[in-house]
């Protein structure tokens, strides 16, 4: 069950679209030129209808099939790189300092403009295909933007998929999961206020440093004491400020870090007893300890009967044993979760090969797996429309 021959064909004109997108990295939602980008290809593809500006900048173009009226399905890619310099030594590298494309949403961009390029020439389902391109998210929640301005309801969008690189999963292979497969992403900040003074009189002080090396130790008994050991979080100290002299200590510390979870009672339970210890500490050595807590982005959790249907499209261009139904799920998060809690749908993961991992300075996405997103993306549509 090869990859299909048009898409063999499309490898080269796409992936010069993707590394052109490489070199041009934006973030969050300043994606102006790679939008533009992406809409003048839906303008030269005849895509039937395009919409821009959604979610602030984001990207939806509708194509009709050939074979009658029906529902819509959506595909989603997202578009902005990641505040990193990057080491690839590529010589499509950014040439954008301190900005890269270190996630491979330039592929992700890339595959499903040569989707639609595919679907527009041929129209061969019932129905209609609302090719999504996303701004932010990368920390800004451009899924959720674009759904708040009612992109499902225009496009009378009915099932929604995504697709994701992943490195060390070789090119050619799929996986997904029923359920949740990415955590959620959360984030605290502790301010814990004492009382300074002088390093060579300890007993004088309440010392936040002191007060803040308990507190990171405690919250790792979340994980270890708080929660069913079947079950999955993750609570990361991943900031501790205080301090800025050797014979001082401070009035104040400030540490930071992120909780993971995959069920929404553990994110509950979580959130609770990082409170819980703060309070119960700060009472313990009588200082002040203030808890701010952002939920992010929530569980993402494939649909049972929609990660069926983008397990077969896989299969039906990779192969039986080249698709994995029961990936791990990943402690990692991503906003295509807010369009999953919109509609059903599913979130798939296509191999990257042997390469750098993602969020890396050395990454970069591997165009050999260019033919199989694009190919996917077009079975995806044709099954799920046909007449």
């Amino acid at each position: 069950m090869p990859i299909l021959n048009r898409a063999a064909e499309l490898q080269t004109e796409v992936t010069e679209w993707r590394r052109h997108l490489h070199t041009k990295p934006e973030l969050l939602f300043a994606v102006e030129n790679t939008a533009a980008f992406v809409e003048n290809k839906l303008r030269e593809f005849g895509v039937d209808e395009i919409v821009t500006g959604l979610g602030r900048t984001g990207v939806v173009g509708l194509i009709k099939g050939n074979l009658g009226e029906g529902r819509t399905i959506g595909m989603r890619a997202d578009m902005d790189a990641l505040p990193m310099t990057e080491t690839s030594g590529k010589p499509w590298a950014s040439t954008t300092a301190g900005k890269m494309h270190a996630c491979g949403h330039d592929g992700h961009t890339a595959m499903l403009l040569g989707a639609a390029k595919y679907l527009a020439e041929t129209r061969n389902f019932k129905g209609a295909v609302a090719v999504i391109f996303q701004p932010a998210e990368e920390g800004g929640a451009g899924g959720h933007e674009m759904v708040k301005d009612g992109m499902m309801e225009r496009f009378a969008i009915e099932e929604v998929y995504g697709m994701h690189n992943m490195p060390g999963m070789p090119v050619g292979q799929f996986g997904s999961r029923v359920g949740p497969i990415m955590a959620s992403t959360d984030e605290f900040t502790i301010t814990i206020d004492g009382r300074g003074g002088h390093a060579a009189q300890p007993h004088k002080t309440i010392d936040p440093i002191v007060i803040g090396s308990q507190i990171v130790t405690a919250l790792q008994t979340i994980a270890s004491r708080s929660v069913d050991p079947l079950f999955s979080v993750v609570v990361s100290v991943t900031k501790f400020n205080a301090g800025f002299a050797h014979n001082i200590i401070p009035e104040q510390a400030l540490l930071g870090g992120t909780v993971r979870t995959l069920m929404p009672e553990v994110r509950d339970l979580a959130e609770h007893r990082i409170k819980q210890i703060c309070e119960g500490l700060g009472a313990a050595y009588g200082a002040k300890i203030k808890v701010a807590y952002a939920r992010n982005y929530p569980v993402t959790v494939n649909h049972r009967d929609e990660t069926g249907h983008a397990l077969s499209a896989a299969t039906n261009i990779a192969g039986e044993n080249q698709v994995s139904g029961d990936l791990d799920p990943m402690m990692g998060g991503e906003d295509f979760s807010y369009m999953l809690l919109a509609r059903p749908g599913a979130f798939i993961f296509i191999g990257n090969g042997d390469t750098a991992g993602l969020h890396n300075p050395g990454y970069d996405f591997n165009d050999e797996a260019i033919p199989h997103g694009i190919s996917y993306w077009v079975k995806l549509a044709e099954m799920r429309l046909a007449a």
